[in-house]
């Protein structure tokens, strides 16, 4: 079930443009990235580590990412709440695994494409991670606070989409112009 974020258990929030110089009737997200191979992943960010694809046992389909996010190890399952070509919103109780172990984020992804004219697009990545209940119990044997743990996380978070997002739009352009993955960015 989805934790609502809110000011007493965010983590970060970071959203960030690029634009895709393709018809937005040729982009379609869900396509993208429901069939994204690991090496196209990979190339995306420094610290992307691996991706696949699965689905949950009532057929959803499932995005699986492994990345650093700061000095946190990230498995995100990531499932496709909703998956529309100009529209993907996906949702993870992520693992998060450093030095001083192992605990649980919630993950929110969404992808977004709007058209700014007949020839290109402005895609957004939006991210928001949000402390679950197994967070706050890591943060208090770890004497952590919450808003030093959500400032570390923000800076992390914002610097990685930073990165990921021109690149996933490259991606996503390529895709849509030649029906391929593995193009030059």
């Amino acid at each position: 079930m989805e934790i609502l974020q809110t000011p007493e258990n965010a983590l970060s929030h970071s959203s960030v443009n690029a634009i895709i110089n393709a018809p937005i009737e040729k982009v379609n997200i869900a396509d993208w990235l429901l069939n994204l191979p690991d090496a196209e992943y990979q190339r995306c960010s420094t610290q992307h580590i691996g991706a696949a694809i699965s689905v949950t046992f009532d057929g959803k389909p499932v995005s699986l990412n492994v990345e650093t996010i700061g000095d946190a190890l990230m498995v995100q399952h990531y499932v496709a709440d909703v998956h529309r070509p100009d529209y993907c919103r996906m949702l993870s109780i992520s693992d998060s695994i450093t030095k001083n172990g192992r605990t649980k984020v919630q993950v929110l992804w969404e992808l977004k494409v709007t058209k700014i004219d007949e020839k290109t697009c402005l895609y957004t990545n939006e991210i928001h991670a949000t402390a679950t209940p197994e967070m706050f119990e890591y943060l208090k044997e770890h004497g952590i606070n919450l808003a030093d743990a959500a400032a570390s996380r923000q800076a992390a978070s914002d610097a990685h989409n930073h990165e990921e997002t021109p690149n996933f739009a490259k991606s996503i352009e390529n895709k849509a112009l030649t029906g391929q993955y593995n193009q030059p960015f």
